[in-house]
């Protein structure tokens, strides 16, 4: 696992970044995220526009009790679920899952990754970007996968920002666990906050919304181009036209009617919002389908908030809450909607490019604890009472892989009979990241990027795709 990746030989050269301080359209906040981008991004050719969506479970999901049941463990580590049988023979799971058993044809479970990071943001860390150290920090070092995607991949005549985050993966309470670090803050993505399944849910700065609105944004913007106009005559470097083209892909996001879209859950015919669940989680994936079926390349969308029970996450220390209540609580909800993001990635015939991803940063305990609860509440016993818990486990964990025209209904890799720790097939972090990058076309072996220093350093030091995981037609 994890093969080191050998010294480099040549230089990609340093990256040039724009550097010029730049008073944007005052009025066009989506501008920031276009702003002092790079000149000149890496040149990777002409790729094949595969897309990954990424499901994440903050906090960090029970592997016991979901993907990898262990039915003949002792009652200190089975868990109370009763495993089921799938639609492919040999691969079970457990009970509060049924309609993903029922598609299990469609996906792939990887139950062997493994790292030592044993905190909520160095378990994040190492699985996110590929950092090896054990501890955590405040801020990351080096940029998660999805930046390095969107800036290996970034294409600014397209309409959409090729990054999206429906409610984004970046932090764990004062932490800050992703992020593009030295790529700069233009890649980071562009970010949806709110519940989409609620009525008034709107995406700020997204469309005019009135004509007295759009005859401000003519005005603005004629008296923009004239600034530009000026700058352009002094500039020597190009930056402007750089600058120009960043911002049109955000004023797009204003103008155009097919940006905005892409966002309009409205479009959805009933019966498709209530399949994916008229709840928080169901439309972030709904919205992740619709903007990855635009043309968006990378999505991430986090499961966490009132639909997790008391404490919002998935950090199931009995401190916290009643481990099998909260399962029991959220479980169904998950089932639901990621069923149904993975049938209609299918039935719309999207699976040979997207790729599906659900995981969280690390396992949970295989050995059931008992402590007093902290507070009552949503699957929480009252303060004082004791209740069952599993705390952090980067030991094992367990990934679920759907479309991305890999090989599906297997199961890969196994931990040992109590769930502790992989015997087969054991994969790391780097050979997640590593598929990944395979998938969106990025030579993962050889690219690099700069760090703080200015230094040339490999996306990844070490790390190979899994082969299992691998498109059909690659090798």
């Amino acid at each position: 696992m994890e093969h080191p990746r050998p010294p480099s030989k040549t230089s990609a050269g340093r990256r040039e970044f724009l550097k010029a301080s730049w008073t944007g359209f005052t009025s066009l906040s989506l501008a920031n995220l276009y702003r002092l981008k790079a000149l000149q991004a890496a040149e990777t050719g002409e790729k094949e526009r595969t897309a990954v969506i990424l499901v994440w479970f903050r906090g960090g999901c029970s592997h016991l009790d979901t993907w990898d049941p262990k039915p003949n463990a002792t009652a200190e580590y089975r868990g109370p679920f009763e495993p089921i049988a799938t639609n492919v023979p040999g691969i079970n799971i457990t009970e509060l899952l049924p309609r993903m058993a029922q598609i299990a044809d469609k996906y792939s479970i990887l139950r062997s990754v493994t790292h030592n990071g044993g905190g909520h943001p160095s378990g994040s860390l190492q699985v996110l970007a590929g950092d090896p150290d054990a501890g955590d920090k405040l801020v990351p070092k080096i940029p998660d996968w999805m930046s390095i995607a969107h800036y290996m991949r970034s294409d600014q005549r397209k309409m959409l920002p090729n990054y999206i985050a429906v409610n984004p993966v970046d932090r764990y309470d004062s932490f800050t666990i992703a992020g593009p670090t030295t790529l700069g803050a233009s890649y980071e993505p562009f970010k949806i906050f709110g519940d989409p399944s609620s009525p008034d849910f709107k995406i700020p700065n997204l469309g005019l919304d009135t004509s007295q609105t759009a005859d401000r944004f003519d005005s603005r913007l004629r008296l923009k181009q004239s600034f530009d106009r000026m700058h352009r005559e002094i500039d020597q470097s190009g930056m402007m036209n750089a600058i120009d083209r960043f911002e049109g892909q955000a004023l797009s996001l204003l103008t155009s009617p097919a940006a905005r879209e892409a966002f309009d859950l409205t479009k959805e015919p009933i019966e498709v919002r209530e399949r994916y669940g008229m709840h928080q989680w169901g439309q972030q994936c709904l919205m992740a389908r619709r903007l990855v079926e635009a043309g968006v390349e990378i999505i991430t969308t986090e499961f966490d908030g009132p639909l997790c029970g008391r404490v919002q996450n998935w950090d199931d220390h009995a401190v916290n809450q009643h481990v099998f209540d909260a399962l029991k609580f959220r479980v169904p909800t998950v089932d639901q909607t990621l069923s149904a993001l993975i049938e209609d990635i299918y039935d719309r015939g999207l699976d040979k490019r997207v790729l599906v991803i659900a995981t969280g940063e690390f396992g949970r305990t295989p050995r059931i604890s008992h402590v007093a609860s902290s507070g009552g509440g949503v699957a929480s016993a009252e303060a004082g009472v004791v209740q069952p818990g599993r705390d952090h486990w980067p030991g094992a964990n367990s990934m679920i892989f759907a479309g991305g025209g890999i090989q599906t209904g297997q199961i890969i890799g196994a931990t040992n009979a109590k769930g502790e720790y992989p015997v087969d097939r054991a994969v790391g972090p780097r050979d997640f990241l590593a598929t990944i990058y395979r998938h969106l076309g990025i030579d993962y072996a050889n690219a690099t990027i700069t760090d703080f220093a200015g230094r040339p350093r490999y996306i990844l030091e070490s790390g190979e795709a899994i082969p299992e995981l691998i498109r059909h037609g690659l090798t």
